[in-house]
């Protein structure tokens, strides 16, 4: 499995950003995919989560101002971020579960797959994207 995230960079206050991650490696689709974070000093959180029917879930420190989104064929993953705070300050990374995993849209979330290990945990991280808030 291959994730690949970029645009992260420096932004003001209340301004926005879209982040873009691309999967490659599973023969077959991950039906549920998701954006995690790390602010410095801090655990990695998750921040959204999507799965393949198109139903989503968030952090309640997200919700109404980011929007993850998928392409078709859930090769790329999108998180488009408004209102963004210093709070928000972060190193992003995309996360993809195997495959025949998740296959229930509730139990995609990002919660499950931050805690979940065995056959559906996450097998890897990509490089992630950095995210700077300026105040």
């Amino acid at each position: 499995l291959r994730l690949v995230e970029s645009g992260g960079g420096s932004v003001q206050a209340g301004g926005s950003l879209r982040l873009r991650c691309e999967v490659s490696g599973y023969t077959y689709r991950s039906h549920c995919m998701g954006w995690f974070r790390q602010a410095p000093g801090k655990e990695r959180e998750g921040v959204a989560a999507i799965h393949s029917d198109g139903s989503t879930s968030y952090a309640d420190s997200v919700k109404g101002r980011f929007t993850i989104s998928q392409d078709n064929a859930n090769l790329t993953l999108y998180l488009q971020m408004e209102s963004v705070g210093p709070e928000d300050t972060a190193m992003y990374y995309c996360a993809a579960a195997p495959p025949f995993c998740y296959i229930d849209p509730p139990r995609c979330g990002i919660v499950a797959m931050i805690t979940q290990t065995g056959l559906c945990g996450l097998e890897s991280w990509g490089q992630g994207t950095l995210v700077t808030i300026l105040s």
